[in-house]
């Protein structure tokens, strides 16, 4: 049911989530950038962001439970000010510290932010299922831009982390944002409207599994659709393309993070505005669950062949390689953007609204799976069989998601 100043309160949520998945795109960027050009391989990088998923996992397992029983915005504001004490200890890294201790201690912090992320993300999306008017459709259209424009803005922190980086170095550039993210949730914490339901203290943590089929087909599929992704968007494509545009030097590494960083940001945010344009592109903002359904099984069946094309290309090194990755990666982005927001609509179409914290919780721990998963095989995969090998894998992982998406039932009734 749509709550007294719904909308105020919609905005009030996506902007602090704005804020936070700028700093988590920026840091994301900052992170791989700065241990590459210190000498990490692909594997070790990859190790800097496993706790992150892994603690998004745990974090999604009780961030439904913990919503429902404390409410959601205090959920949200626990996300912010975790991620703003994360930043604050990557600050305190000593470079003087060798690989290992580096390597333990950023992961410990890329865990923290793991928490802080999925608090967040959990809070901002099922706030959505509780806001949006009822019986317009609104649903698909709200979501799809909540979770479109903070992939956009998340692209952006991209290209920020890579431009702070070659300007004002590690340090200084992580300061930087735990400052703006404590004026964030400073400002949302003085103009959150009245909206959220506060929690019931009768949750129980044995509620977080869900009994429904559906739900349990869409979370599989979920973890195979971002492992699709992140097989390739982690380490192998960042690190594939330092090696072309890197000289080695000062200069050339500042150019390289530019462009990666420029890249990457134009690749997350050329996503996001097509997530958000995804009601208008698939014409399916009615509430039919069916053709939802129907939807979601054709457009990740089209998803399976663009990484396998590319694999190919690398594996065979086609002439012109760099700008037909590029191209390739683009239209992926469209495939994969729509997927993403049909995923989005349906797990709360699906989700009753006394549930909607639980079952959302447990299909993000599934996302975070599908991170986790696509973070590890990014390292190996390019160690062992470079960019082809990364693209390879994403195809398979994309066609799991296609069969575990075809073990959707379609037996909900019509909803908004």
């Amino acid at each position: 049911m749509s709550q007294p100043n719904g909308f105020k309160a919609y905005l009030t949520v996506t902007v602090a989530y704005w804020a936070f998945m700028l700093t988590d795109g920026a840091l994301r960027m900052l992170v791989l950038l700065h241990f590459h050009t210190l000498g990490f391989s692909p594997v070790q990088l990859a190790y800097l962001f496993l706790l992150y998923e892994v603690m998004g996992i745990v974090t999604n397992l009780s961030a439904g439970w913990l919503a429902s029983r404390f409410g959601l915005t205090s959920t949200l504001y626990a996300g912010l000010a975790i991620q703003i004490g994360a930043l604050l200890a990557l600050a305190a890294l000593d470079p003087t510290w060798g690989t290992t201790a580096s390597v333990i201690y950023v992961m410990a912090v890329q865990g923290a932010s793991g928490v802080a992320k999925d608090l967040s993300k959990m809070s901002s999306k099922s706030a959505v299922k509780i806001l949006a008017p009822e019986g317009d459709g609104s649903l698909f259209r709200w979501v799809a831009l909540l979770t479109g424009s903070k992939n956009a803005v998340k692209g952006a922190g991209f290209f920020i982390g890579a431009v702070l980086l070659g300007i004002a170095g590690f340090q200084t550039a992580v300061l930087f944002m735990a400052t703006v993210l404590g004026v964030i949730l400073l400002a949302t914490f003085l103009f959150m409207p009245a909206g959220l339901p506060r929690g019931s203290k009768g949750t129980k943590m044995s509620a977080v599994w869900p009994k429904d089929p559906d739900i349990k087909a869409l979370s599989l599929a979920r973890v195979f659709l971002f492992g699709a992704r992140d097989t390739w968007f982690v380490v192998g494509i960042p690190v594939f393309f330092y090696g072309v545009l890197s000289d080695g030097s000062t200069e050339g590494n500042r150019q390289a993070f530019f462009l990666i960083g420029s890249f990457m940001a134009a690749w997350i945010i050329f996503y996001g505005l097509v997530q958000a344009s995804a009601p208008k592109l698939i014409r399916n903002s009615t509430g039919d669950l069916a053709a939802t359904v129907s939807a979601a099984r054709f457009w990740v069946g089209g998803l399976t062949f663009i990484p396998a094309c590319l694999a190919l290309a690398a594996a065979f090194a086609m002439p012109g390689l760099v700008p037909f990755v590029i191209a390739g990666l683009l239209v992926f982005a469209v495939v994969f953007a729509l997927n993403s927001a049909l995923h989005s609509y349906l797990i709360l179409a699906f989700s009753k609204s006394e549930r909607v914290t639980l079952d959302v919780g447990f299909y993000y721990m599934a996302n975070a799976a599908g991170r986790l998963l696509g973070t590890l095989l990014s390292g190996i995969c390019f160690q062992i069989a470079g960019v082809a090998g990364c693209l390879g894998m994403a195809a398979i992982m994309s066609g799991l998601s296609w069969l575990a998406t075809s073990r959707l039932t379609k037996r909900h009734p019509r909803t908004t």
